[in-house]
């Protein structure tokens, strides 16, 4: 009985070590972290999102709005591009995507490992321009 309480204990110490290993892995093996935006009277919440150089996150983009938004992340030349572009959708993309009324999508994006910042961006006509963005900050 004893040597099963010893083992026992034995089995459960190395379980707490292997545990504690899988919470020490590099950000390369971890899963994303999932950040929650929220589209809602042609603007995003949160605002500023705040990251990591290098740091893959996964975004859950939801559209409280009775109106189509885009999720637009980049630096500005993508800004500009995607404000006189002609895409009128867009397909599910790292940082890109539609988002349709009262609909919720999902991407993921890596960020780049330097800090910065980058703009999140809705450029449906008009609202780029009435201040539906927010800053991405990496740092």
């Amino acid at each position: 009985m004893r040597r099963r309480v010893v083992a026992g204990v034995v089995v459960l110490a190395i379980g707490a070590i292997a545990g504690a290993t899988a919470f020490a892995l590099p950000d390369g093996d971890a899963e994303p972290r999932t950040i929650e935006v929220v589209m809602r009277y042609s603007r995003f919440e949160p605002a500023p999102i705040e990251v990591a150089p290098g740091e893959t996150v996964r975004f859950v983009v939801r559209n409280d709005d009775p109106i189509d938004h885009e999720f637009i992340l980049g630096d500005a030349a993508v800004q500009r591009a995607h404000e006189r572009g002609t895409e009128a959708h867009h397909p599910p993309r790292p940082g890109e995507m539609s988002v349709a009324p009262l609909e919720t999508a999902v991407t993921t994006y890596t960020f780049p490992s330097a800090p910065g910042t980058l703009v999140l961006g809705c450029h449906l006509p008009g609202h780029f321009a009435y201040g539906m963005r927010a800053e991405v900050r990496i740092g």
